[in-house]
């Protein structure tokens, strides 16, 4: 028995935030008349060419960066992708408490992707790919929390009742009332 997601951040609309950056710089390099020319390009070794060029690097791997979550007996295993080379396993032995939360990914966390609390609480990590804003909530020993964005939740909910019914897990939390 175990329970598998994977999701994507997705920003589509940073593409057409660039293009337009893109074509005023490029005007303003090209077109204007004591602008760079393609001697001042070569000159310059083409370095505003990738500096145009760069943001769209960056947010190519932003919107390539996926969570794979998978919750089975032996725990949680989660990997952050392109950024992480393995995936990190929480053990059901680590886990002093399990549930699925509202939560505001800009009021509390400042964004989306892998996230730290506001206010400088490194203990309390997120990984926010959704616009839901329903997570799976862990919390650890040593007061380390961590929050993983949920695409479906029905599914996981009924996931964890049954999981924890059939191994007897009392980390797992299943009260349905909203926290």
């Amino acid at each position: 028995m175990e329970f598998e997601e994977k999701q994507r951040l997705n920003f589509w609309w940073l593409y057409i935030l660039l293009g337009i950056e893109t074509i005023i710089v490029c005007s303003v390099f090209l077109l204007d008349k004591n602008g760079l020319g393609l001697q001042g390009l070569k000159k310059m070794y083409f370095l505003p060419v990738l500096a145009v060029l760069l943001p769209y690097l960056l947010i190519y791997l932003i919107n390539k960066s996926a969570l794979a979550i998978k919750i089975d007996q032996c725990g949680i295993t989660y990997r952050f992708s392109p950024f992480a080379r393995r995936a990190k396993s929480i053990s059901w032995t680590q886990i002093d408490r399990l549930y699925i939360r509202k939560y505001d990914a800009l009021s509390e966390y400042g964004g989306w992707g892998l996230r730290s609390k506001l206010w400088f609480k490194f203990n309390d990590k997120a990984y926010i790919f959704n616009d839901k804003s329903i997570g799976l909530q862990i919390e650890m020993g040593n007061a380390k929390r961590v929050l993983f964005s949920i695409a479906q939740p029905d599914e996981l909910s009924l996931f964890l009742i049954n999981f924890k019914r059939q191994y007897n897990i009392g980390a797992i939390e299943t009260d349905v009332r909203e926290r």
